[in-house]
C-alpha cells in the first residue's frame, strides 16, 4: 500500500508541539523536555475542543495528556511525581474540560506536586464544551 503525504499549510496552523510522546502514560519521567520552566497537564479533550490550543499553551513548554475519568488517577499521581521531583518544572498550567470529570486533573496535579516536595505554581485553564476558554485561575 502506497502512503501519500499531505501537505499541511503551516502558515494557518502551525503545530508547536516540541517533544512526542505526550501521553502521560508514555512519557519518560526524566526525558529532556522535562527541563523546561512549564508544563501543561490537559485532559485529552481539551486540544480538540479548543482551537488556539497550540498557540495558547504549547508555545516553549512540554506538555502531557490524560483522561481523569478512564484513566488511572494514582498513577497519573505517581508518574508526576516523578516527573517533578527530576525536572526544575516550576509552574504547572492544568488545561481541562468544564465537564465534573474533569475536575480530578486539578486534585491529581496538587497532589503530585506536594508528594514531590517542590514549591511549584499551578495555574488552572478551564476550557468550556463549546471551545471557547471560559475560566482561568492562578496560584492554586
Amino acid at each position: 500500500m502506497k502512503r501519500e503525504i499531505i501537505k499541511i499549510d503551516e502558515e494557518k496552523s502551525p503545530s508547536l508541539l516540541s517533544h512526542w510522546p505526550v501521553k502521560l502514560t508514555l512519557v519518560s519521567p526524566d526525558a529532556p523536555y522535562f527541563r523546561g520552566e512549564e508544563l501543561v497537564v490537559a485532559a485529552d479533550c481539551g486540544p480538540f475542543a479548543y482551537g488556539g490550543f497550540h498557540q495558547d499553551f504549547l508555545d516553549e513548554r512540554a506538555v502531557v495528556i490524560g483522561c481523569p475519568k478512564f484513566d488511572d488517577l494514582k498513577f497519573y499521581h505517581e508518574k508526576l511525581t516523578e516527573i517533578l521531583r527530576s525536572s526544575g518544572i516550576k509552574k504547572i498550567i492544568v488545561a481541562r474540560m468544564e465537564v465534573p470529570c474533569c475536575s480530578g486533573w486539578l486534585t491529581v496535579v496538587q497532589n503530585a506536586v506536594s508528594s514531590s516536595g517542590k514549591k511549584i505554581a499551578i495555574e488552572e485553564k478551564v476550557i468550556g464544551i463549546q471551545g471557547e476558554l471560559i475560566s482561568s485561575e492562578g496560584d492554586k
